[in-house]
């Protein structure tokens, strides 16, 4: 799959009316609702959306938008054709121009955080891939001067006609793939059961011998060799989290609940508990003991130990009393407390964290969810990478792999990653330099967006750097604080980190030594996932001259839309 990068699409349709109107107000209608100039309201919701507030909606405020009758779930979603309409706003999509309508809605159905799909050039019949991530905004109601778009719905919700040969089509399109993939999930459930029956009845039978014995310690050391991890009682958990009290909950994620704890030394902890319902939650379990039991480093949070006892399952961790680097730096007060050192600070420590798990560890780990919410912060503002639910260990020389199914956070996500699902060390490379830019401006990278030409941070800080004004990107009090050098140099390392191509991007023992001294940097290529509208009239700002050539080379491209 060859994905380009360009300023313009030849027969993209730009719809544009010649009077000014209420439709033209960006986001007006919010995510999945259309604007229409001649009804009253002027914002309706698609059909099979309802308005997410209705008592907003009803006050005539619809930028909350609207939601799906019925939740997607991903394995089991698929499309619905809306016709008529201008496409929404391109801000988070990918394109390619050589694919057929069928392929791009492969590609789609694949990653279940695409929410819609059509043809990039509705010339000659259509041709071409145009994808959508996230929510679609800015829709618009042209009836018969619009065009098709495929938006991603719950299988309960889609229709089929009956003797329609496309019906076939798309129901062998999307039942075969399941049908193979619900026989391989019975064959590894069995022999997963199988093992974990054995496993059963052998600690079944160690523990029959204990209790006989009444020698608990015996039973904890069988269990700590079994686990290669220290084990609590769950007696003890319950009494240092005031048996799970919610005045002791802190976080609640993917994984279940997070609770703060005290053991009976004194000392804090912060305790995980995976939730009964939380699918997810198993595989973060096992993938958190597997990667981290034995990591040790002092940017990393460490794991104290586990809890598996009757139907529970529970990762105890130091507790870090400042929580996470979030709740700071994209909070207006907060931030006030983490001057320039401390930044400074933050982003050597997350590197040399980063270098341990990249090359310095036992096995070499991916963490894959990198972001401002996943780095705690201690007492005295050392930071620390938490959260490897998400990570993957490779052994040897490997430096990544490839899934189908992607996961972590946009925003940080690497282009390659996001697009085709090919993860590495160079991924986190891609990550940490989002997060470095983030913590220079104290701006979120997704909800950033230049209000004259809709860049995102990274395109922002890419935009200041080529004309020589990068340090407007940085909070102003940081810049008052008169450590110019390091703000710059932080922002240069932060753009070589998201080059759109991960051969370009600098391994992160290069990025620890680039911050630590004074050599001289590379100059930067032009970035991954940035954004821009209306580039004909951006005067100055032509990427055309830097278009990557690899075989993978992807962006996030705001089209002429709108």
């Amino acid at each position: 799959m060859r994905m380009i990068w360009v300023e313009k699409q030849e027969g993209w349709v730009n719809y544009h009316s010649a009077d000014a109107d209420h439709c033209d107000t960006y986001g007006l209608c919010g995510a999945y609702g259309t604007c229409t100039i001649f009804s009253d309201p002027v914002c309706r919701c698609l059909d099979k959306f309802v308005p997410m507030h209705p008592d907003d909606w009803n006050r005539a405020d619809w930028s909350s938008g609207c939601v799906r009758n019925h939740p997607l779930n991903c394995s089991e979603d698929g499309f619905i054709k809306y016709s008529g309409v201008k496409l929404p706003d391109t801000r988070y999509s990918w394109f390619n121009e050589t694919m057929t309508l069928d392929e791009c809605k492969v590609v789609c159905l694949r990653n279940c955080s695409c929410m819609g799909y059509t043809n990039l050039d509705i010339s000659n019949g259509g041709s071409g891939c145009l994808l959508w991530i996230g929510e679609l905004v800015d829709l618009r109601q042209l009836s018969e001067s619009g065009q098709d778009i495929y938006i991603r719905m719950a299988d309960s919700e889609i229709s089929f006609n009956d003797g329609s040969s496309r019906k076939k089509s798309v129901v062998l399109a999307i039942a075969l793939p399941l049908l193979i993939t619900a026989v391989l999930v019975v064959v590894v459930v069995c022999l997963v059961l199988r093992r974990q029956k054995k496993r059963a009845e052998k600690m079944l039978v160690e523990k029959e011998r204990l209790d006989h014995n009444n020698n608990k310690d015996n039973r904890s050391q069988i269990l700590r060799e079994a686990f290669e991890l220290p084990l609590f009682d769950l007696s003890t958990i319950m009494k240092a989290t005031d048996n799970f009290s919610l005045e002791n909950k802190i976080g609640t994620g993917g994984f279940g609940k997070v609770y703060k704890g005290v053991l009976e030394e004194g000392q804090e902890v912060a305790v995980k508990r995976l939730s009964e319902t939380s699918r997810q939650g198993n595989d973060e379990f096992k993938n958190e003991v597997i990667c981290i039991a034995e990591l040790q480093h002092r940017n990393l949070v460490k794991l104290l130990g586990c809890c598996i006892e009757e139907e529970e399952k529970i990762l105890v961790y130091e507790y870090m009393p400042n929580k996470s680097l979030d709740l700071f730096i994209f909070d207006q007060t907060r931030s006030t407390l983490l001057d320039w050192p401390k930044r400074f600070n933050i982003i050597n420590g997350i590197a040399r964290g980063l270098m341990y798990l990249h090359q310095d560890s036992r096995l070499r780990i991916i963490h894959r969810d990198l972001k401002a919410s996943n780095v705690l912060l201690d007492i005295d503002m050392n930071p620390k990478i938490s959260d490897f639910g998400m990570a993957r260990s490779f052994g040897g020389n490997e430096t990544g792999d490839n899934t189908s199914r992607v996961v972590g956070t946009y925003g940080y996500m690497s282009p390659e990653y996001a697009v085709d699902g090919i993860f590495s060390v160079k991924s986190d490379v891609f990550s940490f330099g989002v997060l470095v830019l983030e913590v220079v401006s104290g701006k979120k990278n997704r909800r950033f967006i230049h209000p004259e030409y809709n860049l995102n941070l990274i395109g922002h800080a890419w935009m200041l750097h080529r004309e020589g004004r990068s340090l407007e990107i940085a909070d102003p009090a940081l810049v008052e604080s008169g450590y110019t050098i390091e703000l710059q140099r932080s922002i240069h390392v932060g753009l070589l980190c998201v080059q759109q191509s991960p051969e370009d991007r600098p391994n992160i023992s290069s990025v620890v030594l680039m911050l630590t001294n004074e050599s001289i940097l590379p100059q930067p290529k032009p970035p991954g996932f940035f954004t821009e509208r209306n580039i004909d009239d951006a005067t100055g700002y032509s990427w055309s001259n830097h278009t990557p050539s690899s075989v993978n080379d992807v962006t996030i491209t705001l089209l002429d839309a709108r």
